[in-house]
């Protein structure tokens, strides 16, 4: 991975400049009713010769379809399959639904001390207050850390991640406790912890159970300096990162030899900016135990109890029994919409599957694949015809499918809501923020297309290149005369000499999206010229990475 974060496509201002120049022969694509020949020299390109692509656009005036492309067909969609579980969440719950975080108190207390335990209960709150603007906004960047170690460029927001935890430790002082006698235990039985690629979702999380270190480079020869957030005992980083000469290659690996260490080794380059990795930790429940006992510290609560020791579950009494003990603290989530808004930004995957999870909680399960059930009984009494899609979980990794009629199906039920301009302003916007933040900036159509971005990657062994099974985008349209569209486009299985291409390919579909708005505004069309990838990527410097054989949330 590198520091040097990738400069999005040039502005463009006609059809011409959107598709751009190239020698290199196309790809034989049959016309499409409906869709320009600008938006077939971008699918004609080499990269696609083997590919298949889905598009399906729909006036929501008036309902009708105006393009149709195998938009009948089941095709993988990658993280597009967030607007299922993220709207399935958004339909059963509200927008403004909040879950509550309590911490709960076993046992009495005398003269200050409480002679028992304290019970935080997890229920899902998947920023627990560390992701908090001033405003009451969700806090993110558009290049999110979750994908640190796969993509470069990541950056960290500036809050506190811990700040959930201070607020309630504080809450617990101020309810009259200066010291446990007994322990601090985490409840984590809300449901059954649902394992994925970095990570198991569980109810409880902090900072997305991801610890950060931040590398900057030193004199050439000697070791970078790696900074950690949070500072969570027993956790320690060492760095054993070279600073290279400036414009070789930054390659930064993240190891854990033992529960409590990080180890960071690799090269970066002396002109690279700063390069943000991340571990995830395996147990969750053990973490936020420490961190809130080194909260409680700070707020003046002594714990007798050991606080790098494992979480002592076994402690807690049944889970009916804890809903009736007096509650110490309580911390209110964010509004679902901003939990969603980050969520659909930066393709967040374990946020995604955690709302399946509480979908499956509302539906009497601690089994989380219990709530796919439940989305789709959601999305059924909606109006949507779930057949048109098979999935198998909630954020979109290998094996889910839709058809791009029913991601148009979707959004138009969501745009026929009262709270349809908060869903729509949730999904990444094409220039302007999240996964699209980069795609078209400075052009006709920025800020003009709302769409939820899908990627899945996998690294071909036998060829050294890179394999897209999927590219996706599904959202929203709206034309320079005000009419809005609901659209998808897919292509999967597409071939790109390395990582460049994740980049390259989220390029082409929002060019292909842009193209398409300037069609249906009936704007002037000017000259077509075939499309070009160098401009694309010139500015992005070239790294080294595995993105492995799973989805790329943040693209």
């Amino acid at each position: 991975m590198t520091g040097v974060r990738r400069v999005g496509t040039a502005a463009a201002v006609t059809l011409a400049t959107l598709t751009g120049t190239t020698t290199a022969p196309a790809a034989p694509v049959d016309a499409v009713p409906g869709l320009d020949p600008a938006a077939l020299a971008v699918m004609r390109q080499p990269a696609y010769a083997s590919a298949r692509w889905s598009i399906a656009v729909r006036d929501l005036d008036t309902g009708q379809a105006v393009i149709s492309h195998n938009a009948d067909t089941l095709v993988e969609p990658g993280s597009v399959v967030k607007t299922y579980s993220a709207g399935a969440a958004w339909l059963r719950f509200g927008p403004r639904s909040r879950v509550v975080t309590p911490i709960k108190r076993r046992g009495r207390v005398t003269r200050g001390t409480l002679r028992g335990d304290l019970i935080l209960v997890g229920k899902g709150d998947i920023t627990l207050g560390g992701r908090t603007k001033p405003n009451g906004r969700v806090d993110y960047t558009d290049l999110d850390h979750n994908d640190a170690n796969a993509l470069p460029g990541a950056t960290l927001t500036r809050g506190n991640p811990l700040a959930g935890l201070r607020r309630l430790a504080r809450q617990v002082r101020a309810a009259g406790i200066r010291r446990v006698s007994g322990d601090v235990v985490v409840d984590d039985r809300l449901w059954d912890a649902f394992p994925m690629e970095n990570g198991p979702v569980t109810p409880i999380v902090v900072n997305n159970n991801l610890i950060d270190f931040t590398t900057r480079p030193g004199r050439v020869g000697r070791v970078a300096t790696t900074a950690m957030r949070p500072r969570v005992a027993p956790w320690t980083v060492t760095s054993r990162v070279r600073t290279v000469r400036a414009g070789q290659p930054t390659r930064i690996a993240v190891s854990s030899p033992r529960h409590g260490r990080v180890v960071l080794t690799g090269t970066i380059a002396a002109d690279s900016d700063p390069v943000v990795s991340t571990y995830a930790f395996e147990d969750p429940a053990t973490y936020a135990r420490t961190a809130l006992i080194e909260a409680l510290a700070r707020a003046g609560v002594r714990i007798d109890a050991d606080p790098v020791a494992r979480n002592p579950a076994k402690r807690l009494p049944r889970r009916s029994a804890v809903r009736t003990l007096p509650t110490v603290a309580r911390l209110r989530s964010l509004p679902l919409r901003e939990e969603l808004t980050y969520t659909l930004k930066v393709s967040y995957n374990r946020g995604a599957q955690t709302m399946i999870c509480r979908l499956a909680v509302a539906a009497g399960s601690t089994d989380c694949d219990d709530g796919m059930a439940k989305a789709a009984k959601v999305w059924r009494r909606a109006g949507l015809d779930v057949a048109g899609a098979a999935l198998i979980d909630g954020s979109g990794l290998s094996g889910n499918l839709i058809t791009a009629d029913n991601q148009v199906q979707l959004q138009t039920i969501m745009s026929r809501r009262r709270d349809a301009a908060a869903w729509r302003s949730a999904l990444p916007i094409l220039g302007v923020d999240g996964s699209l933040a980069l795609v078209q900036p400075g052009g006709p159509a920025t800020g003009r297309v709302f769409a939820k971005t899908g990627s899945l990657g996998t690294f071909d062994l036998f060829n050294r290149r890179l394999r897209l099974p999927a590219k996706a985008l599904g959202g929203y349209i709206d034309t320079k005369r005000g009419r809005r569209f609901a659209f998808a486009i897919v292509v999967n299985n597409a071939v790109f000499p390395d990582i460049d291409g994740l980049f390259a390919a989220n390029d082409d579909v929002g060019r292909i999206a842009a193209i398409i708005r300037i069609i249906l505004g009936r704007s002037p069309l000017l000259s077509l010229i075939p499309t070009i990838r160098g401009h694309s990527l010139a500015s992005r410097t070239t790294v080294s990475t595995s993105i492995g054989d799973a989805n790329s949330g943040m693209l």
